[in-house]
């Protein structure tokens, strides 16, 4: 019997923030809105660095140029933070 393995991997569409929140909009309709406070240098920056982002490989990770911060969308989906954040 032979079966095929469907690759299932979340990738990013679209990503914006607001003041305190990074929300990223997923390929299979889902949406992730995580704390800025889990990503210190995300948190620090203006809006305008924020704003000026690359989606890269294939929408598997995003990329913040200006701020030297890049992350994964399957780190986010895991909960998993930057540097430098404290958990509750």
């Amino acid at each position: 019997m032979t079966s095929s393995a469907i690759e299932n991997v979340p990738r990013a569409t679209d990503v914006s923030s607001t003041k305190e929140e990074l929300i990223v909009r997923l390929a299979d309709g889902r949406t992730i809105v995580v704390p800025l406070a889990w990503y210190p240098r995300l948190l620090h920056a203006t809006p305008e660095q924020r704003q000026d982002l690359r989606i890269i490989g294939d929408g598997e990770y995003i990329n913040w140029p200006q701020i030297d911060e890049d992350l994964t969308v399957s780190g986010l989906l895991h909960g998993t933070r930057g540097p430098s954040s404290r958990g509750d």
